[in-house]
């Protein structure tokens, strides 16, 4: 009778005497607790609101203001030089009347004090704002720092002195500059010159020309005008037309996916694991909410990253509409959605306003794997309508979801911190085939059956049978490196702080009066369940047709790389270069990704890897040329995907601009062949490095089979090759390979092999080159001064 005393507050009956009120002191008690917890965050919120509005100051320094203005009034000198008098003279007479001469005096002072000590946080803050728009630190070679860097780190650290909250730093955060687009026309035909034929490159600095003369410099002052009013002139237009108008399937085109570790699983009771990862997701959001997180930093640096993609990690939803999907977020949620064997379940993750132990997730999901009940009709495969295209979904939503029990039942769902499926499968390397099912492993988090995910959330986790665990991320709301940020903390924490039993459950005890979770009702009719028939076979299509190989490459990692004085990223990227070119006989524009997040709500920019320079170095390397040619022309070509990268890095990247420029002709109802065309080209190598962003959270040298897998993403180009890498330690690169098997001429197997065989034929080729000196470092790779 427990649950039912906790499913109502309270219940009553009409009697002769009069109503009987019959209480459940229990369940009030949950509810006043659970009050008194969203209460308590919300004095936590204003706290901190306070706390970083004057950041780099403190809420303490205003005492230390008053007390020195009063000191100096003791001392018979006014420090504000008459304006403590006039400040006086203006006092309302209500107060004239009512305080005393010096009473007003004191109140004056304070008004006085508090007006100074708001002046010096602008100040202060402007100042930051200026120091963090400084870059040239970025260009300056290693070992060769100016007097200027020098006197600039040393105020930079001197305003960050104080330790900082999540969000300390964002209104001191520079705006995205607008590049002139004289340079980033000049950047983009430098770009793909070594692309296209004489003729064809004429023809297209004819257009560049053009459109410079003509249409460009039109369009460029609508861009500046918006720089000058909006935060970031490019994220809105991003977020909304590349990622919330598309009307494609996001599953595999947009959504991503993160690994568990490689060779570890913690436990094999896959509810013991759902109970730490789910306890780990929420004291992250925890951190998240209080703003305990430390601000991520250029590594090695104290240069701060933008941390608003933290603010829409959890209780946030894509929804479809009928031209763009919109961002749902909600302030909190006290429950997470879960999906087991084709039924929906809403499990509370608080009691009685206290997070549950992970022994009591534990139990809760071992209740659900337990329940027999079967599917209602139409519910096992309603995740379905996610997976497959928008407009279909967003129109069964609005006739079929917007009343009743589905909205009911969907409104939970979206509203969930996050979404959890219980995997009836058992993944990871095992068995005789641990390579093939690798690839398998990938391609479930990618897509799994295409229903048993909810592809709209901003992130699921997936926990599978045999207790390996790992994500799927919708993109629209944040890019992987924030994903990323989440996932390390989760799986460190699962492992190393909450860890398990000698049993292998999780640790803590069980309140077995804990209400069961709730089952989601549906009533699905006839209509929709063909809808969700339709929507299926387009995603059972899109997932049949990705090709994913995964594979850990362990002949050498950023150890052996670094030592010859090369960024391992560069290394990486101009080896995919060369693999490219023996798998496919060619060359193909090429996409790095690169934060932009130096600047306020900042995303992402594109790193053309393939240029003139590292075209150069494979042509060199296929036609047999010395080693010492082959080597001076990989560290030419290295050393100019480096400035590629900090260009991007620093607001001076070609695509984003050309990509608001197009935006702005549209809103215009113009057409520029030119912009066109480059909107069009496409991405045939689109590749990501994943970061380890907390290496402090791990033990690999006391625990080296801690080794995170990273994760990965479908192909961009029906025609190309998706790659994602994570460098690992010392001594090993995981990489992600995807394409489309309806391609005849890509292979992920394939090129995978190719990967492997240019980064050793890179290094040999490297490591037979007379050495020489070099100043390549890796993309925001810190000098000893920073």
């Amino acid at each position: 009778m427990a649950e039912a005393h906790q499913a109502v507050a309270f219940q009553f009956t009409i009697t002769p005497e009069g109503m009987d009120l019959q209480l459940s002191y229990q369940a009030l008690n949950q509810i006043c607790q659970s009050g008194l917890r969203s209460w308590k965050k919300r004095c936590s919120r204003m706290r901190n609101r306070v706390i970083k509005g004057v950041y780099p100051a403190s809420p303490s320094s205003w005492l230390f203001v008053v007390i020195a203005i009063l000191a100096t009034m003791y001392m018979r000198s006014d420090p504000s030089m008459g304006l403590i008098e006039k400040i006086q003279q203006h006092l309302p007479l209500s107060l004239h009347a009512t305080l005393s001469a010096q009473g007003q005096t004191m109140l004056s002072a304070l008004l006085f004090s508090t007006i100074l000590w708001l002046s010096l946080i602008l100040t202060l803050r402007f100042c930051l704002k200026l120091l963090l728009s400084y870059h040239r630190w970025m260009f300056e070679l290693h070992g060769r720092v100016s007097n200027t860097t020098k006197v600039w780190v040393t105020l930079l650290r001197l305003l960050s002195g104080r330790k900082p909250m999540l969000y300390s730093y964002q209104t001191s955060l520079p705006h995205l500059p607008v590049p002139a687009i004289k340079d980033t026309l000049t950047r983009y035909l430098e770009s793909v010159r070594p692309l296209l034929t004489e003729p064809g490159y004429e023809r297209m600095a004819a257009l560049a020309t053009q459109f410079e003369a003509n249409l460009g410099n039109r369009l460029q002052r609508y861009l500046k005008l918006k720089a000058l009013w909006a935060t970031n002139y490019v994220s809105d237009w991003w977020e909304e037309y590349i990622y919330l108008r598309g009307r494609g399937p996001i599953m595999v085109n947009s959504n991503y996916y993160g690994m568990d570790f490689l060779y570890v699983t913690p436990t094999s009771i896959q509810a013991a694991r759902a109970g730490n990862t789910i306890t780990a997701l929420l004291l992250y959001r925890r951190k998240v909410n209080r703003e305990e997180l430390k601000p991520s930093r250029v590594p090695g640096t104290v240069i701060p990253l933008c941390a608003a993609q933290c603010e829409r990690m959890f209780n946030t939803t894509r929804t479809p509409g009928e031209e763009t999907d919109v961002l749902q977020h909600w302030q909190d949620s006290e429950f997470v959605a879960v999906y087991h064997k084709g039924r929906f379940f809403r499990l509370w993750v608080y009691s009685a306003g206290r997070l549950l132990c992970p022994r009591e997730i534990e139990y809760q999901i071992q209740r659900i794997l337990d329940d027999p009940s079967p599917p209602q009709p139409g519910e096992e495969k309603l995740g379905a309508l996610t997976a497959g295209e928008r407009m279909p979904w967003s129109q069964t939503r609005k006739c079929y979801f917007n009343s009743g029990v589905n909205k009911r039942s969907l409104d939970l769902i979206e509203r969930a911190a996050f979404f959890v499926t219980l995997d009836d499968e058992e993944q990871g390397m095992m068995g005789d085939d641990p390579a093939g099912n690798l690839d398998r492993y990938a391609k479930s988090l990618l897509h799994g059956r295409c229903y048993d995910r909810w592809f709209d959330k901003s992130f699921s986790i997936v926990i599978y049978k045999n207790g390996k665990n790992g994500l799927n991320a919708e993109h629209s709301w944040a890019d992987a490196p924030t994903v990323a940020h989440l996932w390390e903390f989760t799986l460190a924490t699962d492992a190393f702080q909450l860890g398990y039993t000698e049993d292998e459950h999780c640790k803590g005890d069980i309140d077995r009066s804990l209400p069961h979770p709730q089952r989601l009702a549906w009533d699905i009719p006839a209509e929709v369940q063909a809808q969700v028939a339709s929507s299926l076979a387009v995603a059972q299509s899109l997932a049949d047709d990705v090709d994913c190989h995964v594979f850990p490459f362990r002949e050498f990692g950023k150890g052996r790389i670094k030592k010859l004085r090369i960024s391992p990223d560069a290394f990486i990227q101009l080896s995919l270069q060369l693999a490219y070119y023996r798998d496919r006989g060619g060359f193909c524009l090429t996409y790095e990704a690169s934060m932009t997040r130096l600047f306020r709500e900042g995303r992402t920019e594109t790193v053309r890897s393939c240029s003139n320079e590292s075209c150069t170095f494979v042509k060199a390397v296929e036609a047999g040329e010395g080693a010492e040619r082959c080597g001076q022309l990989f560290r030419q070509a290295a050393e100019k995907h480096q400035n590629l990268y900090r260009l991007a890095m620093t607001g001076d990247g070609i695509d984003r601009h050309l990509f608001c420029l197009y935006v702005v002709s549209k809103y215009l109802g113009v057409d520029s062949p030119f912009l066109k065309e480059v909107l069009s080209e496409p991405w045939r190598l689109s590749t990501s490095q994943t970061p380890v962003q907390q290496m402090e959270l791990f033990d690999l040298k006391n625990h080296p089979e801690f080794i995170s897998l990273g994760g990965g993403f479908g192909p961009v180009a029906d025609d190309g090759y998706g790659v994602s890498y994570i460098i690992v330690g010392e001594d090993m690169i995981n990489f992600h390979v995807s394409s489309k098997h309806s391609c005849t001429n890509t292979d992920s197997h394939r090129f995978g092999a190719q990967v492997s065989r240019a980064l050793q034929d890179v290094l040999a080729l490297l490591n037979s080159a007379p050495k020489t000196s070099s100043s390549s470092r890796g993309p925001g790779q810190s000098k000893k001064i920073l």
